[in-house]
């Protein structure tokens, strides 16, 4: 038992983040992990600090909520990446957001000729399916990963994978959307046109029924002749997606890509970055390690829980005897918050604790939790000065 009540932590080896991002070698880094951990905080501040260290960077984004944007000082992001003006250093930053449509239409337009690519842009089912099919975001953010990787315009690009509802759609996206576009499932909802009769009819429902969700919004006789239109202005590309898919899919396992898996201290977030350096290892994928975000600390690390709770009480109960209420009723209060931190680090320490047990060889860096919201490149700067620090006693104080 320590001094503040708690477990001796299970030594994890400790993930240099600054090596990482200081390294020439490291051109790719892919920040994954479940919703609402921090994944987007997280790859700006390594950008930011991998600029400010003398890297060229570039930034791309998933997160619909455009916190990156307002924390880096821009009004907007776009799929055009923008320079982060107030970035300090020898380096060079800039940051973009991935517009899923447009990505789409940009593939089109560059592998398509002029004619064929006016047809396909202007097709009602194109339009739905670039704008709405499961998989399409996640596959878009792979297109544009290799893309800004074909440009070799920056010496490192992070990438801020897309929130999803599972933790694996960005590595299944690349052969899931792939598979649809080389025309097998397309092709065969072609086919009723050439057999015709009800059998047709009913062969036609069926597809429509697996394509539910991509097709909700387009209905009646003019479905199948949008299909075909489409399937035909097409045909010539969808050997292009496949590549492309595969050549991307092969960039993640190339050496200088590195992916972090961002977790919070708790269970379910722990659960979900086991599933991904599980997914990873089987898949060959370069796993850096885990970054522990949003970790509680105290200052009086000495003072157990049991210890402040007693001493509260002893407060409450002498204030009640005393005339200076207001003071001994402040000062038990505080200690009760105190005892409150100590517990909350206990169960986090527990957790982790769980993790490393099951995975002992996986890199850890903890980043304490900050006091507010991170919201301009001071914040950020304040996450990657946590990232970089390679002691893990210190991160979490």
């Amino acid at each position: 038992m320590t001094a503040a009540g708690t477990r001796k932590p299970r030594q994890a080896s400790v993930l240099d983040v600054d090596a990482l991002i200081d390294d020439p070698e490291t051109r790719i880094v892919v920040c994954c992990g479940s919703g609402g951990v921090g994944k987007t905080t997280t790859a700006a501040a390594i950008g930011l600090r991998a600029a400010e260290r003398g890297r060229k960077v570039v930034v791309l984004t998933i997160d619909p909520a455009r916190r990156l944007a307002q924390s880096m000082g821009l009004t907007e992001l776009d799929n055009t990446p923008r320079l982060v003006k107030g970035a300090q250093g020898p380096g060079e930053l800039q940051a973009m957001m991935l517009d899923m449509k447009r990505t789409f239409d940009e593939v089109v337009l560059a592998h398509a000729e002029p004619e064929r690519a006016k047809a396909i842009l202007a097709n009602p089912f194109y339009q739905s399916l670039s704008a709405g099919f499961a998989g399409t975001q996640e596959y878009m953010a792979m297109e544009k990963l290799g893309q800004l990787r074909a440009e070799d315009r920056w010496d490192l690009i992070v990438v801020d994978t897309p929130p999803s509802r599972s933790a694996l759609d960005f590595l299944d996206a690349p052969s899931r959307l792939g598979s649809f576009l080389d025309g097998k499932l397309i092709r065969l909802l072609t086919a009723p046109a050439k057999v015709g009769g009800r059998s047709a009819m009913k062969f036609l429902n069926v597809g429509v029924g697996l394509l539910t969700g991509t097709l909700g919004k387009i209905f009646g006789a003019q479905l199948l002749t949008d299909i075909q239109t489409f399937v035909a202005a097409m045909d010539s590309m969808f050997g292009g997606f496949r590549e492309r898919a595969d050549r991307t899919y092969q960039l993640l396992k190339a050496p200088g890509t590195a992916f972090l898996v961002v977790a919070a201290p708790e269970r379910d977030a722990l659960r979900e970055a086991a599933y991904f350096v599980d997914r990873l290892a089987a898949d060959e994928m370069p796993l850096a390690g885990l970054v522990l975000n949003r970790v509680h600390g105290t200052g009086a690390p000495q003072l157990t829980a049991e210890r402040a709770l007693a001493a509260a009480e002893a407060l409450e109960e002498n204030g009640s005897q005393t005339s200076s209420v207001a003071a001994e009723t402040l000062a038990a209060g505080l200690l009760r918050l105190h005892a409150e931190r100590v517990q909350i680090m206990a169960r986090e320490l527990r957790t982790r604790d769980r993790f490393v047990s099951v995975y002992p060889d996986v890199p850890i860096v903890e980043v304490a939790a900050l006091a507010g919201d991170v919201h301009d490149l001071d914040g950020l700067r304040a996450i990657g000065d946590r990232l970089g620090t390679t002691d893990p006693a210190g991160a979490v104080n």
